[in-house]
């Protein structure tokens, strides 16, 4: 089955065609780093990251790239505020970034280039817009011309009346329109400024998307990514500048995913209901938060709640728990059953389900509900039967292992050991205390059993043998 998107520009869902066979460019919004993310902007970062990976998974070339934003009036005045440079400022929360990022298993992007890393590409870009008409100076303020651009407004599907009409613009009567924007601002007193044509100042925030997504991946990218409330302005506003700039189709395929809701609401700074990703992390299993993620289709809104990330939790223990009873059943049943068709035929029916929710618009949460019907004929068949079929149980071991890769829901190692907790450790302390329960040196068994359950390991005692559960939380 073709992949297929809704693409934003088109409001339709087309098949994935990239520019290049094979390889895919993949640009997505990054965070302002002023601040903890918030869960809200988790969001995209584990929704497009689960894209990305299962574009990977599908055989593509994937060049990924993130943007940081380190230098705008949110950081100027935090920085302020803590009696710090910007640039200080920039990289203690790119640190925290990257272990908020890390321990949410959101992999590491191809680039992540910072705005002040590129002003020579932002500069070029705004020479390129003054020459042909498409920018103006104004006392070194440099602002883009949206009547110049005759397909202003065609992501937002509006006119610029309709847009003007529905935005809050600023009155500057410098501007030969409200709606032009920002492309360089001149330096002002006690803030960082660069050398430029039009004098000292720094880059206006959405210059830095298209010259920096042109940087890595050419003038034609193919998938640009980020919540649906950057629609307008700013990926308007990246459209505008870079097709003035290039004459070129900038991106392919617009996808943006839906407000993540609190009591109704968007979860925002500016609105005060927000929960930083740290402060989640520290109080839900990082796992559960991803399966809370991923559990809505991602351009739809989903209602934050703890009831909901309880919920996420349970789940991802039944997944974990189905997997350790297939490893249990590898490692210590007898292998010499053999699976009915049906059952086989019922599995390989599942497994094409899944790609074909995730070929259809990246439905996430289609395709979870198809891992959990395969989890559930599994663990069906491993209690029915008394002997088992290897190469069944393994088809279901692979499949679990390639769920993981793309969705990083189990948090299982490559080779399918439990990432925080290796399979050999647990198996190797499960015989030690079997020793210890067969000498009756059952303080010592005890002991064992408290050290693998502060780690979320649970043991259950069968006539097959000792089975181990992995517990979230």
């Amino acid at each position: 089955m073709t992949i297929t998107f809704y693409n934003d520009l088109t409001r339709k869902k087309e098949p994935f065609v990239p520019e290049v066979a094979g390889k895919v460019g993949f640009y997505s919004c990054g965070p302002t780093v002023y601040d903890y993310f918030h869960i809200g902007n988790a969001r995209p970062f584990i929704v497009f990251d689960v894209l990305r990976r299962y574009l990977e998974e599908c055989g593509y070339q994937v060049t990924f790239v993130q943007n940081f934003t380190d230098i705008d009036d949110k950081m100027i005045n935090r920085a302020n505020e803590l009696g710090i440079t910007v640039s200080e400022l920039a990289d203690t929360k790119i640190r925290d970034y990257f272990e908020d990022a890390d321990a949410l298993g959101i992999k590491r992007a191809t680039h992540y280039p910072r705005a002040t890393d590129h002003i020579d590409d932002i500069i070029h870009m705004i020479s390129t817009l003054e020459r042909s008409g498409h920018a103006y100076d104004v006392d070194g303020d440099v602002y883009f011309s949206v009547e110049s651009f005759s397909d202003y407004g065609k992501l937002s599907k509006q006119s610029l009346e309709e847009l003007q009409s529905g935005a809050r613009v600023g009155v500057d009567e410098r501007k030969k329109h409200p709606l032009d924007f920002a492309l360089w601002k001149s330096e002002k007193p006690g803030e960082p400024s660069w050398d430029s044509p039009w004098g000292k100042g720094r880059p206006g925030w959405h210059i830095e998307c298209s010259a920096m997504s042109m940087r890595y991946l050419g003038e034609t990218i193919d998938i640009h990514s980020g919540g649906t409330d950057l629609t307008f302005p700013h990926h308007e506003n990246e459209i505008a500048q870079a097709e003035a700039a290039t004459g070129k189709t900038f991106v392919k395929y617009w996808l943006h995913n839906g407000y993540l809701l609190i009591d109704k609401e968007k979860m925002s700074k500016s609105l005060g209901n927000f929960l930083t990703a740290r402060a989640a992390r520290e109080k839900f299993p990082p796992l559960s938060l991803r399966m809370f993620m991923l559990s809505a289709h991602y351009r739809s809104p989903i209602s934050f709640s703890e009831e909901g990330l309880v919920q996420a939790s349970s789940a991802v223990e039944r997944l974990l728990n189905c997997w350790s009873d297939i490893l249990h059943a590898l490692n210590h049943r007898d292998l010499s059953g053999k699976a009915s068709d049906e059952v086989v035929k019922s599995f390989s029916s599942l497994e094409t389900r899944f790609h074909e929710a995730m070929d259809d618009d990246f439905n996430t949460a289609a395709a979870i509900g198809v891992v959990f019907e395969i989890a559930r004929l599994l663990n069906s068949y491993m209690k029915r039967e008394s002997f088992v079929d290897k190469e069944f149980l393994e088809k279901g071991q692979v499949f679990f292992m390639k769920v993981d890769r793309i969705m990083g829901i189990m948090g299982l190692g490559e080779d399918g050991t439990v990432t925080d907790s290796s399979l050999e450790w647990i198996e190797g302390l499960i015989r030690e205390r079997n020793q210890a329960r067969k000498e009756k040196d059952f303080s010592k068994a005890d002991s064992i059993r408290d050290v693998l359950q502060e780690k979320g390991i649970i043991l259950e005692d069968t006539p097959e043998g000792t089975k181990w559960k992995k517990q979230l939380g």
